[in-house]
């Protein structure tokens, strides 16, 4: 599995974020590929992405359509 987490330059969540990816993955005892990126609005964008952190599993984007806000 492939994780990769897209975050804005003045996003806070980075740390919450780690632990709870951490947790989750030892609770269901899988192991995966983390990385975790920050990146500017205009990457943002030219990625596709809606929202800081972005997270995707695997490629997918794991946000609900309906919700924006890259911050």
């Amino acid at each position: 599995m492939k994780i990769d987490c897209y975050m804005s330059l003045r996003c806070g969540s980075e740390d919450a974020l780690r632990e709870n990816i951490s947790k989750a993955l030892e609770l269901e005892d899988i192991s995966a590929d983390v990385n975790f990126y920050r990146i500017t609005d205009e990457k943002a964008k030219n990625l596709g992405l809606r929202g800081s952190p972005s997270v995707l599993i695997n490629g997918k984007d794991i946000q609900p359509v309906d919700i924006t806000g890259f911050s």
